[in-house]
């Protein structure tokens, strides 16, 4: 209430809800603890953090409504901008501010300067300048976009303030894409709180209609509210998290500094690596990657250990798993050669590769290999099986044995050890014989996978015929073949 007994217009933080809230409320009326109490087998590098979550709070609404300590404002290098947050902000505060910010001078990208809040009541405004995304140059708008909220936590840090409402940085002016954008702003907060946690009581991410849903997706992944939501998380956290304080990490810029001067490289290597966590990005700055090249030369030369082998294929991995997520792969998508459809008897989930959908001759077969790692990544991380339908596929569809093999050697470990079967559909005598030579001499451990599947009454014993999404050239094809009893079956609406 403001003095005359007129209800105020701004939200004070400590009335809003905690991150933390809603997920407790929703145990306690599922009679579970909040906490969950089984052990975690590979913990997340942003593990569950009772402490650092009841400080966070995500809330739609206005940033410029909100009561705190300082509110954050995105603008452009005048600091003239026009977009909802900032005329939002101009508009509560009054006519001072825009005298206030000519003095500053603007701002540069991924700066942050500091302003009173006038009539707002936040005491400060912190205005900070968000870069303009261009894919060909997604490492620079990384690095700024990270600067920007490392630069406005480290203001609020030095100035001793309580509590910071954030506002998304990112504008659609400036052509950042919402989810990418999301994962640096979240893993900056969380570092910096991590380290710098008793400076700051609240963080508030005050979001739009339009942006809660994301952020409501990837908060979990860094700020889980229990052990079994960090474990569920693990899997969907991107390939780079950042180094020790969120910031993104080049792997090609990467250096590493050994504890141990002094001692050869390769024991100190040996020693680190049996405590190196496998899952992607979780280096710190004092354990990033060595020297490459001398890497890949003490390979040809037989020196470098299993251990060493593996890390170095998880490097190139995840090199290809951040391209994967940076390219345009739509003109592959639409091509509906590979499609997640329901699970097989044993509850494992199906994936489909339908040959006849893939035109070898036309295509860019490395965008093909980064479309397939794009969409298996996050299914190869459970047990899982492949479909394949063989079914009238020519020489244009054909994938040639070097294809397959690079991409053999390309995917992570998980998805060799989690694939159970591989179903070969409608087979030919000359496929037969090219499958027998690729998992003889070529792949390892492929073989025993593979099942030969002559009709769709063989498949359906292992997949249910309404847990698998059927082309309809498929089911027209097995019916010409095997019978008429399968044309009655309803093909997918989709394909």
């Amino acid at each position: 209430m403001d003095p005359l007994g007129a209800p105020s217009q701004f939200v004070d933080v400590d009335s809003l809800p905690g991150w933390t809230d809603a997920y407790e409320a929703k145990q306690l009326d599922c009679h579970q603890s909040p906490v969950e109490k089984a052990q975690v087998d590979v913990r997340s590098p942003f593990p569950y953090r009772k402490d650092i979550n009841e400080k966070v709070i995500l809330w739609k609404g206005d940033v410029a409504l909100l009561n705190c300590t300082a509110i954050v404002n995105t603008s452009n290098e005048t600091l003239t901008d026009k977009n909802p947050v900032s005329e939002s902000i101009f508009m509560h505060a009054g006519p001072d501010l825009k005298d206030e910010l000519q003095k500053l001078k603007g701002c540069r990208t991924g700066e942050a300067k500091l302003t009173k809040g006038f009539n707002l009541a936040a005491r400060f405004i912190i205005h900070t300048v968000g870069p303009k995304y261009k894919s060909r140059y997604r490492t620079a708008a990384e690095s700024s976009l990270y600067s920007c909220y490392r630069n406005v936590l480290q203001l609020a840090k030095e100035q001793a303030m309580c509590s910071i409402g954030f506002c998304v940085i990112n504008t659609l002016k400036r052509c950042y894409p919402l989810e990418d954008a999301t994962h640096i702003a979240l893993r900056t907060v969380r570092r910096f709180l991590e380290v710098h946690g008793e400076t700051l009581e609240k963080v508030v991410f005050a979001v739009s209609e339009l942006e809660e849903a994301t952020y409501q997706k990837l908060l979990p992944l860094y700020f889980p509210r229990s052990l079994e939501e960090e474990a569920q998380s693990l899997p969907y956290l991107p390939a780079d998290i950042g180094n020790a304080e969120g910031e993104p990490v080049v792997p090609e810029r990467q250096i590493r500094i050994t504890e141990k001067p002094g001692v050869p490289d390769d024991a100190s290597d040996e020693e680190g690596l049996e405590a190196d966590l496998s899952f992607i990005g979780s280096h710190a700055f004092a354990r990033m990657e060595g020297d490459v090249d001398k890497q890949r030369r003490l390979i040809l030369q037989g020196q470098l250990s299993e251990a060493a082998l593996q890390k170095q294929h998880q490097r190139n991995y995840n090199r290809w798993l951040c391209q994967a997520r940076a390219e345009d792969l739509s003109d592959i998508a639409s091509l509906k050669a590979l499609y997640q459809t329901g699970v097989d008897n044993c509850g494992r989930t199906v994936m489909v590769v339908v040959g006849r959908n893939i035109p070898v001759t036309l295509i860019d077969m490395e965008k093909a290999l980064l479309y397939f790692i794009h969409v298996m990544d996050h299914i190869a991380v459970k047990e899982y099986v492949l479909v394949y339908f063989h079914t009238l596929t020519n020489d244009y569809n054909q994938l040639d044995s070097n294809f397959l093999k690079k991409l053999y050697d390309v995917v992570d470990a998980k998805y060799k050890r989690n694939l159970k079967a591989l179903y070969f559909v409608h087979p030919t005598f000359r496929s037969k014989v090219s499958a027998w030579f690729f998992t003889t001499f070529t792949v390892s451990g492929l073989k025993d996978k593979i099942h030969y599947v002559e009709s769709l009454q063989q498949l359906f014993t292992a997949i249910p015929p309404e847990q698998i999404d059927l082309p309809p050239f498929v089911l027209e094809y097995d019916a010409r073949e095997n019978g008429p009893y399968y044309s009655s079956y309803p093909p997918s609406p989709d394909l």
